[in-house]
């Protein structure tokens, strides 16, 4: 009987132990970290001087005389 009730509480114990569910939640953290920098990005390449400088250039390109 003892036995038993060790066996028991060493699989309670290791079931506590157990981090099961910590793949998920660095998932969701990174997922939303990824969405903030998506977010700040988007914000600077579509700020007035961003796009002014990527006009600039793709006018270059195609004004260029070869």
């Amino acid at each position: 009987m003892a036995q038993r009730m060790m066996g028991w509480m060493r699989g309670v114990i290791r079931r506590a132990r157990s981090d099961g569910g910590m793949t998920t939640s660095e998932y969701a953290v990174g997922t939303i970290a990824a969405c903030a920098l998506a977010a700040v990005l988007y914000k600077v390449v579509t700020s007035a001087p961003v796009v002014a400088a990527l006009q600039s250039v793709i006018t270059g390109a195609l004004d260029a005389k070869a």
